[in-house]
C-alpha cells in the first residue's frame, strides 16, 4: 500500500484529534441504536401490522422476516430534470430486491428544490434551510424502524447533503445513495456562456437567452457543468457510499438499470451481514476523501458548508483551515465546466473519478483504506462499470482519454486545488482560484457595497461599475435571508473583467459550483447581520483579497470604530416566512449553516 502523504495525514490526525469527544459520543448512540433502538423485531403487532399492511406480494415476507427490508427513501419529482428518472426505481427496486430474498418499501419522500429554477428569484433563499427541511424528511422516513438498511434516492445541490445527514441519525444501518445520472450534452459550454454575458449587455434578447438555455437544460438527468449537483456526486464515490463509479452514468441505459440493480443487491448483502454501517463507513478518512476530490477536481465552493454539516452530524469537526491544508497539498487534476470546456459526460469518457481515484491513491494522496459500503475495496474504485453481454462488468481506467480534461498527478493542472481560506479584518471567506486566472488572485480596489444582487444589476446597467471595483453584497448569510446563491452577479462581473478592469466579489452569500473566472471571496463569517465586519465596510474603502496571501482586509480603516449598517427587513413573500425560525437559529456558513445541527443538543452529537 502507498504511504500516505504526510500533509494529508497531519490534517486527518488533526481532525480525528479535534473531533474524538464528539464521535465518541456518536459512535456510542449508533450502538446503543444498534441494541435497544426501533426494528422489527421488537415492535408490537399493532405497531407492526401497520407497517406492511399495505405490503403488496411482500407482507408474508415482511411479517416473518423472510429476509432483510430496504427502506428506500426517494426525492422524486418530475419538475427536476435530475430527479424525474427516479419516478420508475422503486418498483424496479422491490422487483430486485426479491431476487435476492429480501423486500423494499418507499420509506418516504424529501423535498427536492432546484437552484437553476430559483436562481435570482425569492424561492432561492429557502433553498439551503431546503437541506435542513430534507434532513428532518429523512428522519421521519426512517423512524418507523421497519428496515434493515435503506437506499437513499437523490443527486443535487441540498439533496445529497441533506439525505445523508439524515440517514446519519440511523447510522448503525448499512446505506447506499443510489444516483440517476446527468443528462446528455446540449450546448457547448462556452458557447451557453457567450449568450448569458451578451444578455447582460442587452446585445440579445430574451427569446435567444431561453433557446440557449433550453439547449443547454434539454432532457431528464443531471445539468452536465460541474457544480453542486455533481460534486455531490463525485464525494459520494470518493467516501465509498455509491456502487463504484456509478455516478456519471446516463439515465435509460442498460447500463444505468444494471447499476441501480448492483446497489439494491450489495445494501441487501450488507444488511443480511448486518456489516459495514453508514455511521461506521462515514468517518473521518472519509470526509477527508470527500475534501481531497473537491481540491483535486476542482468542485463546488458549496461544499465548505454542507461537507461540515455532514461531518458534524457524525461527530466530526472540520473547518475552513483545514480545506486550504488540503489544498495546498492537493493537485488539480481535473478542468470541467466551468473549470473548462467539457462537461461531465465528457470527463466520465476521459477517465472520470477512476482515473481521479487512480491517481490521487497511487500518489498517496487519498485514503484508500477507507470502509466503503458500495465495495469491498476501494481499489474497486479505479474502474469503469460497463457491460459485457447481460453482465456488469468494471473495466481499469489506466489513462486519460483527454488531456485538455484529466490530467495525472505527474502533470496537473495546477499544483494545488484552488479553494484558499482568506481572512482578515472583514472575516473568514472561502476563495476558490482553480478557475480565476492566476494574475487576478490578487485584487485591491475601492469598494462599492450593496445589499441586493439586484440593486448590483441596476448598478452595472447604469454604468457605475465601470472602473476597478470589489463590489461587496451584504446581509446574504444565514441569519438574514438564507443564504442564497448570486449567480445572476456572474455575467455582468465578468463581462466588467472582460473590459479590463480589476474586479472581485465580496460576500456573505453563496456562489456555488458556477463560482468562476471573477475572483469571490465567498461565505464571508460572521455574516453582516448582528454587527459582522461587513456591516461597517462603507463606499470607496480600499479593499484587498489576495489569494496568495489568504488575505481579506480593507485597508487603513477601524472598522470598530464604526456602527453597522442598518440590515434589511426580513424577507416575506413566497413562503419565506415560514423559515424564520430556521434563520434566526442558524449557525455561522463554517459550521455548516445548520439551524437543526446548531440547535441539536450536543450529547446528542
Amino acid at each position: 500500500m502507498t504511504r500516505l502523504d504526510p500533509r494529508i495525514a497531519a490534517v486527518t490526525d488533526r481532525i480525528i484529534e479535534r473531533s474524538r469527544p464528539g464521535r465518541k459520543r456518536y459512535l456510542e448512540l449508533m450502538a446503543a441504536q444498534a441494541e435497544r433502538g426501533i426494528s422489527r423485531g421488537r415492535m408490537s403487532c399493532g405497531n407492526f401490522a401497520h407497517g406492511f399492511a399495505a405490503a403488496e406480494g411482500d407482507k408474508d415476507a415482511i411479517r416473518t422476516a423472510a429476509g432483510p427490508n430496504i427502506g428506500i427513501v426517494t426525492s422524486y419529482n418530475d419538475m427536476l430534470s435530475a430527479h424525474q428518472p427516479y419516478a420508475r426505481f422503486p418498483e424496479q427496486m422491490k422487483i430486485w430486491a426479491r431476487e435476492v430474498g429480501a423486500t423494499a418499501q418507499v420509506a418516504g419522500g424529501v423535498p427536492a428544490m432546484c437552484d437553476g429554477v430559483t436562481q435570482g428569484q425569492d424561492g432561492m433563499d429557502l433553498s439551503l434551510f431546503s437541506r435542513d427541511v430534507i434532513v428532518m424528511s429523512t428522519a421521519v422516513a426512517l423512524s418507523h424502524g421497519m428496515f434493515e438498511g435503506a437506499a437513499l434516492l437523490g443527486i443535487c445541490d441540498k439533496i445529497v447533503p441533506g439525505l445523508l445527514i439524515g440517514a446519519l441519525r440511523f447510522g448503525h444501518l448499512p446505506m447506499l445513495l443510489v444516483p440517476g445520472g446527468p443528462m446528455p450534452s446540449g450546448l457547448p459550454n462556452k458557447e451557453k456562456q457567450r449568450i448569458r454575458q451578451l444578455y447582460a449587455e442587452g446585445k440579445v434578447g430574451r427569446d435567444e437567452l431561453l433557446a440557449s438555455e433550453s439547449a443547454s437544460y434539454h432532457s431528464p438527468g443531471t445539468c452536465t457543468f460541474y457544480g453542486t449537483a455533481n460534486s455531490n456526486q463525485m464525494m459520494m464515490e470518493l467516501m465509498g457510499l455509491h456502487v463504484p463509479n456509478s455516478a456519471f452514468v446516463q439515465p435509460g441505459s442498460g447500463l444505468r438499470q444494471a447499476l441501480t440493480r448492483a446497489a439494491v443487491h450489495r445494501v441487501v448483502e450488507l444488511a443480511s451481514a448486518k456489516e459495514r454501517p453508514l455511521g461506521a463507513c462515514v468517518d473521518e478518512r472519509a470526509i477527508v476523501n470527500a475534501m481531497i476530490g473537491l481540491m483535486a477536481t476542482g468542485g463546488s465552493t458549496n461544499h465548505a458548508i454542507h461537507l461540515p454539516a455532514i461531518a458534524r452530524a457524525a461527530g466530526i469537526h472540520i473547518d475552513w483551515q483545514d480545506f486550504d491544508d488540503l489544498s495546498a497539498a492537493v493537485p488539480l487534476l481535473a478542468r470541467v465546466y466551468p473549470n473548462g470546456s467539457g462537461d461531465v459526460n465528457d470527463f466520465h469518457y476521459a477517465g472520470g473519478i477512476a482515473f481521479v481515484a487512480r491517481e490521487l491513491g497511487a500518489a498517496g494522496l487519498l485514503h484508500t483504506d477507507i470502509l466503503a459500503a458500495g465495495a469491498d475495496d476501494f481499489a474497486a474504485w479505479t474502474s469503469h462499470p460497463e457491460m459485457d453481454g447481460d453482465s456488469l462488468v468494471w473495466r481499469e481506467v489506466t489513462e486519460s482519454r483527454n488531456d485538455t480534461m484529466l490530467r495525472p498527478v505527474s502533470e496537473p493542472f495546477l499544483a494545488d486545488g484552488g479553494m484558499r481560506l482568506v481572512k482578515g479584518n472583514l472575516g473568514r471567506a472561502t476563495l476558490k482560484t482553480s478557475a480565476v486566472d492566476p494574475a487576478r488572485w490578487t485584487i485591491e480596489a475601492p469598494a462599492r457595497v450593496f445589499s441586493d444582487q439586484n440593486e448590483v444589476l441596476k448598478a452595472f446597467q447604469a454604468g457605475e461599475l465601470e472602473r476597478d471595483v470589489v463590489v461587496v453584497v451584504r446581509f446574504q448569510g444565514p441569519r438574514a435571508n438564507g443564504m442564497p446563491e448570486l449567480h445572476k452577479l456572474t455575467p455582468p462581473l465578468g463581462v466588467l473583467q472582460d473590459r479590463g478592469f480589476r474586479v472581485a466579489l465580496v460576500t456573505d452569500g453563496r456562489m456555488s459550483g458556477a463560482s468562476g473566472k471573477v475572483p469571490a471571496a465567498i461565505h464571508v463569517s460572521p455574516e453582516a447581520l448582528g454587527g459582522g465586519p461587513l456591516s461597517r465596510i462603507r463606499d470607496g474603502d480600499l479593499v484587498r483579497v489576495c489569494a496568495n496571501q489568504g488575505l481579506l482586509e480593507v485597508i487603513d480603516v477601524d472598522l470598530a470604530d464604526r456602527e453597522p449598517a442598518t440590515a434589511p427587513p426580513p424577507p416575506v413573500g413566497t413562503g419565506r416566512e415560514l423559515f424564520a425560525l430556521m434563520r434566526g437559529t442558524a449557525d455561522d456558513a463554517e459550521r455548516g449553516a445548520s439551524a437543526m445541527l446548531h440547535a441539536m443538543d450536543n450529547e446528542a452529537l
